[in-house]
């Protein structure tokens, strides 16, 4: 098998027991590598050692992916102007948070009749949401609830 790393020696092709004996005089722990090369690529390590590190190293990176926030807003298909702005603003400041925004309309009792009239009314508000963000998909009806969800422009 082939040794290779950095406290051995001199790296090259050692025979099975002659490589676990250098693993037994250095106490530490003869690891495979790539078992398919020809011949076996090893290494003499620490294996508990290097175990850790990997875990410490996921976890890192665990720790610095972005997390996705979903915040939603909810109107109805009537909703005053004012409403409609101050809901608007909003969805901005989550927005420039990096947060997505799901904009969902509640139609209650025969209010979904006006189903053409919340749709009017979403695409709007990703139109107004435009510089901030843009639309993830079309409004979509799901029982009496239309949603679109909105997602935040990159920043470079």
């Amino acid at each position: 098998m082939r040794l290779v790393g950095d406290n051995i020696p001199e790296p090259g092709i050692y025979p099975l027991a002659k490589a676990l004996a250098l693993a037994d005089q250095m106490e530490l722990d003869l690891v495979e590598i790539s078992a398919k090369a020809d011949p076996p690529v090893c290494k003499i390590l620490d294996y508990q050692k290097y175990l850790y590190q990997q875990k410490k190293k996921a976890k890192e990176m665990k720790s610095n992916s972005a997390k996705i926030v979903l915040k939603e807003i909810r109107f109805g298909p009537n909703t005053d102007e004012h409403d409609f702005q101050f809901k608007l603003k909003h969805a901005q400041e989550f927005l420039q948070e990096g947060s997505k925004v799901k904009a969902t309309i509640f139609f209650r009792g025969r209010s979904i009749q006006f189903a053409e009239q919340g749709e009017k009314q979403l695409l709007r508000f990703a139109v107004e949401l435009e510089e901030f963000g843009r639309a993830e998909n079309m409004p979509v009806l799901e029982g009496k609830r239309m949603t679109m969800i909105i997602a935040p422009i990159k920043k470079k």
